[in-house]
C-alpha cells in the first residue's frame, strides 16, 4: 500500500500507459475504460494497487453509467478496504454515493446487481479495520454474512488475507512496543507455527516463556519527552514595573 502522497499518486509498479491515461485529460475518455479495468485485475493478481487509476474507473462509471460493471466497482472497494487506515475507501464510496439512478439500471437485467447486497458489508469490514477491531473483523469476514463476498470475490485477490494483516501489524507499530501472544495472534488470526513464521518474518522477537511479542522501536511507538519553551518578549516592562509600584 501507499505509505506517502508520491506513491499514493504514482505508484511505482503504475506502467507508462496507465500513468498517461490517469495523468492527463485521457482519464475521462470512456473509450479508455477497458484499459483501466484490465489494468484493475491486474492488480487482484499481482497484489499491487493503484488507488488514482481505480478511481479514474468510477468517474467513468458516472459520466457514462452504460459503461458501470458491479464486479469491477467490487474489486476496486475491495482493493481499497486494506489501505486502511487511509481514507481511499471513502474515496471509492462517494463517487457510489453520487452516481445517478440512471447507473443502476444500467447493468444487465438478466443478472441481479450484486452491489447494493455487498456494499454494506464491505463497509462494516471497513469501519472495523478503521476502529481497528481486528478480531472483530475475522469473525464478520468468516461468518455466513460474507459467504458471498468470500466465494466471489476476495477468494479471486491474491494475498488479501495478508493485506488485512498489514492493516493490524501497521497499527501495532504504531501503538505498542511489547503484546501479547494471543492478543496479536487474535489480530491476525493466525496461530501456532503460523503466527510463529509470521511475527519471525516480521523481525519482532518472541519470549516463549512468556508469551510476549517485542516490536521493535519506531518514531510511532516511542515516547519522547517535549520541552516547551516560551519567550514573552516585554518591551515596555520598566513602565509596568512602575505602575505596578
Amino acid at each position: 500500500m501507499a505509505s506517502s502522497a508520491s506513491t499514493w499518486t504514482s505508484p511505482p509498479t503504475r506502467p507508462p500507459l496507465i500513468e498517461e491515461l490517469v495523468s492527463g485529460v485521457d482519464r475521462y475518455n470512456p473509450s479508455n475504460v477497458n484499459i483501466l479495468e484490465d489494468y484493475l485485475y491486474h492488480q487482484i493478481r499481482s497484489q499491487e494497487y493503484d488507488c488514482l487509476a481505480n478511481l479514474a474507473i468510477l468517474k467513468l462509471y458516472q459520466f457514462n453509467p452504460e459503461l458501470y460493471n458491479p464486479d469491477v466497482v467490487i474489486n476496486i472497494l475491495i482493493k481499497a478496504l486494506t489501505s486502511a487506515p487511509f481514507p481511499d475507501f471513502s474515496l471509492c464510496i462517494s463517487l457510489l454515493d453520487e452516481r445517478p439512478a440512471a447507473l443502476a439500471a444500467a447493468a444487465n437485467a438478466d443478472e441481479p446487481d450484486p452491489l447494493p447486497q455487498l456494499q454494506p458489508v464491505l463497509a462494516r469490514l471497513h469501519a472495523l479495520l478503521q476502529q481497528c477491531c481486528f478480531p472483530q473483523f475475522w469473525a464478520l469476514y468468516r461468518g455466513d454474512d460474507v459467504e458471498a463476498l468470500r466465494d466471489n470475490y476476495t477468494v479471486e485477490c491474491v494475498g488479501f488475507e495478508d493485506a488485512v494483516r498489514e492493516v493490524a501489524v501497521r497499527a501495532v507499530k504504531a501503538a505498542f512496543t511489547s503484546i501479547g501472544r494471543a492478543r496479536l495472534g487474535s489480530y491476525l488470526a493466525l496461530d501456532g507455527p503460523e503466527l510463529d513464521a509470521y511475527v519471525a518474518k516480521l523481525g519482532w522477537t518472541s519470549d516463549a516463556s512468556t508469551g510476549v511479542i517485542t516490536v521493535p522501536p519506531n518514531p510511532d511507538n516511542q515516547i519522547t519527552s517535549t520541552v516547551v519553551q516560551e519567550n514573552i518578549q516585554l518591551p515596555r516592562k520598566s513602565s509596568l514595573i512602575s505602575c505596578s509600584s
